[in-house]
């Protein structure tokens, strides 16, 4: 990104290294850092549901959707309580909402596109 042409124009008019780089790069990182924070929440969700219901995370007094997933893995008890499986979708319902937000807020914050 320094070689651009913009960079080299506001260095040779005598801007400074800060002044580049707020004024003139993070503009153009803003939608990749929002795309980036908003697409790492999901997958953390994801990853510590995923360890939860394999037992290798957080262990049954612990409150967590792979906990409660974990509890649902019998048949038996699904036939039982199928409200069990309750936790599974707002799994899905909150990783596509994040998933959505964050394509939405990139492209607002994207103004070349």
């Amino acid at each position: 990104m320094r070689e651009e042409d913009f960079i080299m124009a506001a260095h040779l008019a005598g801007c400074s290294q800060m002044r580049i780089i707020f004024r003139h790069m993070l503009p153009t990182f803003t939608s990749h850092i929002i795309a980036t924070s908003t697409l790492a929440i999901p997958v953390m969700i994801i990853n510590e549901t995923f360890l939860s219901f394999l037992g290798l995370g957080m262990r049954p007094p612990a409150i967590s959707w792979g906990v409660l997933l974990q509890e649902a893995q019998n048949l038996q008890s699904i036939a039982l309580a199928p409200w069990l499986l309750l936790p599974g979708l707002a799994v899905i319902i909150t990783v596509l909402a994040l998933n959505i937000l964050g394509d939405g807020l990139r492209d607002a914050a994207d103004p070349y596109n």
